[in-house]
């Protein structure tokens, strides 16, 4: 039922929590990934790294 629709948890019928589903293991890394505190950190350090002109973009990276 959760792949299809989130469920609510409720505690005393109030909402306390919410059950998201997935379809695969692929959508639950992708999930822990885009919430995860320490990955956002990453990407915002190098966001500013390359707004500072500092490193390479990935598209800029000659092929072997």
């Amino acid at each position: 039922m959760a792949e299809e629709e989130d469920i609510i948890i409720t505690r005393h019928g109030k909402p306390a929590g919410i059950l998201i589903g997935f379809e695969s293991e692929d959508e639950w890394f992708e999930y822990r990934l885009e919430n995860d505190p320490r990955f956002l950190k990453r990407i915002e350090t190098a966001r500013a790294s390359l707004r500072a002109k500092r490193g390479v973009r990935l598209e800029d990276i000659p092929e072997a």
